[in-house]
């Protein structure tokens, strides 16, 4: 597997995969996907929201079946884990109030889809507002999450606003990636309750292989994904979800 410098995954809300494959309001996303790795058999492994967006963060739902706020943990996670291998993690949250604000909701912002918030492991200053996601993007820590306000990830907004957002804020990184051996990943943390929660998933940047992959895939696999790229062990030890292998070229 290839070794990024940078890995950036986006997190939409509430959409089916057949709700954005060839949908004209999802335009950018759908060219994402043309010239990257698109996962046709992406699932999430909940409702509602937050049990996801754990799992995608710590290969767990920690026990977690709804959206109460707020919620500790102390558990193994992807930040974590970075720091461990003295790499670096930060979540741009859009419409956080301030750096390490642990608030439950702001305005259009909720800390449900913020997930290391919750864990005691992980210093409150990687949670930052996203217009701290850096312009250059050498800048970038390790791996970052970005997560839209509920306007802009689908879940309040429609689709043609969420993907416009991701046109208007993230193409200069996903143009950027390939040259420069980092990532883009942009998945949903479920669907709609239309399609038994399969959802659309993708990766594109550096050495990627482009194509669609009819393997399972799920929120604890693209997990243990984001780990095995940085070299990581896995965690939790003994997860039984192997990383994506077979989606990288040259």
């Amino acid at each position: 597997m290839p070794r990024p410098d940078h890995v950036v995954v986006v997190v939409m809300e509430n959409h089916s995969y057949a709700d954005i494959l060839g949908n004209p309001d999802a335009g950018y996303i759908n060219a994402l996907a043309q010239r990257g790795a698109l996962f046709t058999a992406s699932f999430a492994v909940a409702h509602p929201s937050q049990p996801n967006y754990l799992a995608l963060f710590s290969g767990s739902t920690q026990g977690v079946g709804d959206d109460a706020c707020p919620q500790t943990f102390s558990s193994p996670n992807l930040a974590s884990d970075l720091a461990r291998a003295s790499a670096t993690f930060a979540g741009y949250s859009e419409g956080l109030p301030q750096v390490g604000d642990r608030v439950c909701d702001s305005g259009a912002y909720a800390r449900k889809h913020a997930p290391w918030t919750n864990f005691s492991t992980v210093p409150a200053e990687v949670g930052r507002p996203f217009s701290d996601f850096p312009t250059s993007f050498s800048a970038l820590p390790t791996v970052a999450f970005v997560i839209p306000d509920l306007t802009h990830d689908m879940h309040d907004g429609s689709i043609a606003e969420g993907d416009t957002w991701l046109r208007q804020h993230l193409a200069d990184y996903a143009s950027w990636a390939p040259a420069h051996n980092s990532l883009l990943v942009l998945t949903f943390d479920e669907d709609d309750h239309s399609q038994h929660n399969r959802i659309f998933t993708l990766i594109a940047g550096a050495h990627v292989a482009t194509g669609r992959y009819p393997e399972r895939l799920d929120h604890y696999r693209l997990f243990r994904t984001l780990e095995a790229l940085e070299g990581l062990a896995p965690s939790p030890p003994g997860s039984p979800s192997g990383p994506v292998t077979d989606a990288w070229g040259p």
